[in-house]
């Protein structure tokens, strides 16, 4: 889909070529209306959990504002630390950061209905993980063994369905809502599905940027749908500032074991995950594979991108897939539109205003925009799977990671006995469901008898046809 005047083939594949202003600046804006919706959702289901987010009516509601403001400042600027990079810090590339799904399971459990108070817990942990998430980095590419399709396919799968209960509560009217009358009405499922149906429309009748940012729009019609039903209210946007610094130290930093170990987990994931996005980026914009010099700085970035993000109040970042995408899409390589959309990100973040309208969305729209966000990355984990040799091998490891993640996900109180710190991480899904894979599929034999399995699967063992390494 390359233009010709953007620049020629050979301009286009090069990460330091910058088409004209004129249009490097809707290529760059594009980029953040790609990511934009998924870059400041965790703020909002992260505040809704520990209680002043949407229908709270805490005090603190303001400070749900200022973490979306924080959001889309330190996207920008670690994606900054990716695009022109500092050192051996950054890639180079047009990588595009934002705030990360991956760790929201991790972090509900620790500030689930704590306030306001919580969230310095959040922050030690962030600061840390990042830390070492950037630590990993002297040798990320050692440890990509640990981590086949099995592995980071289960991991987005379970990220998935660990979310899709926030979804479905969204839209309904939230949590404060629950055992109301309101819960679940016609009214809120109205507006949810408005932005279900508009979104599908645009994903599959649309192509380009419409097409693109299908989410995005879905959640603008319906926002005017809640309007015109009278469910908009603005008064927080008249009462935000129209500029304002980032306040570091805003939630303060607490340092908790449960947290550290969490977010340093999930680092290693998240890692990978970067690993694979920047392979992405240089094969579908440049038709070659990634240096070790790009994937150890891409690393960096993101470790460094975290650890600053911590320290300001805003949640953990990671690189986005989805603007991997837009990239093979656009046919454009270029760091600097990507520069430009960071720019764009950083003054949306110094504009409370801006977070304001954003917390003025009714939860019940939103919540139709994250059924379907959410929906996408289980369906993401699922597709990573297909590149999984379905043997019966592969099956039992899958099997037991999945059957004990999500059973202690749907049911923590199996482990009240165990201290608070164990409980938190283990009830996630996600950890105890990625520890497990990963140590059967490193210690396990590559052969397992075909019979081995029809016992326990009622007949349903798999015959999957591809092939592991080794065999």
């Amino acid at each position: 889909m390359s233009d010709a005047s953007i620049g020629t083939p050979e301009q286009l594949r090069d990460p330091n070529y910058t088409p004209p202003i004129a249009k490097a600046v809707p290529l760059g804006i594009q980029h953040v209306l790609a990511m934009f919706v998924s870059n400041v959702t965790p703020a909002i289901i992260v505040c809704g959990a520990a209680g002043f987010g949407f229908g709270s009516n805490s005090p603190d509601f303001p400070q749900m504002i200022y973490m979306i403001q924080m959001s889309m400042f330190f996207a920008g600027i670690a994606t900054l630390f990716q695009t022109i990079g500092f050192g051996p810090v950054g890639a180079r590339l047009p990588i595009v950061q934002g705030t990360s799904f991956a760790f929201i399971p991790i972090m509900i459990p620790l500030v689930a209905g704590k306030g306001v108070d919580a969230i310095a817990v959040l922050m030690g942990g962030i600061l840390v993980g990042g830390l070492f998430h950037a630590f990993l980095g002297l040798f990320i590419g050692k440890l990509r063994f640990a981590l086949p399709p099995l592995v980071t396919g289960l991991v987005v799968t379970m990220i998935g369905l660990a979310l899709v209960k926030v979804g479905i509560q969204y839209a309904a009217g939230g949590v404060p809502a629950i055992g109301t009358e309101e819960y679940g009405s016609l009214l809120n499922w109205t507006m949810a599905g408005t932005v279900i149906i508009v979104t599908l429309g645009l994903k599959f009748f649309t192509r380009g940027m419409l097409s693109v940012s299908a989410v995005l729009v879905g959640l603008l019609v319906g926002y005017v749908v809640a309007f015109a039903l009278g469910q908009v209210n603005l008064g927080n946007v008249g009462r935000a500032a129209s500029f304002a610094l980032p306040n570091p130290l805003h939630f303060g930093l607490e340092f908790s074991f449960a947290a550290i170990l969490g977010f340093c987990l999930m680092s290693f994931v998240s890692a990978v995950e970067t690993v694979g996005d920047v392979s992405g980026i240089t094969k579908g914009g440049a038709g070659r594979e990634a240096t070790d010099k790009e994937i150890q700085g891409a690393t960096f970035a993101d470790g460094l991108g975290t650890a600053v993000s911590g320290l300001f109040g805003a949640l953990p970042n990671t690189s986005f897939s989805q603007n991997v995408g837009l990239i093979a899409m656009t046919g454009v390589m270029s760091r600097g539109v990507v520069t430009i959309g960071a720019l764009f990100l950083i003054l949306c973040g110094l504009v409370p205003k801006v977070g304001a309208v954003i917390s003025s969305v009714p939860i019940e729209v939103l919540g139709g925009g994250v059924i379907v966000m959410f929906g996408m990355v289980v369906a993401a984990g699922i597709s990573m799977l297909s590149d999984v040799n379905w043997n019966r091998r592969n099956m039992v490891i899958f099997a037991i990671a999945l059957s004990l993640g999500l059973g202690l996900q749907l049911e923590p109180g199996a482990l009240q006995y165990l201290p608070q710190t164990i409980k938190v991480l283990a009830t996630s899904g996600i950890l105890p469901a990625a520890l497990i894979a990963i140590v059967l599929n490193l210690v396990l034999p590559q052969e397992l008898a075909s019979e081995s399995t029809e016992e326990v699967s009622g007949g349903m063992s798999g015959h999957g046809s591809g092939s592991m390494p080794g065999e």
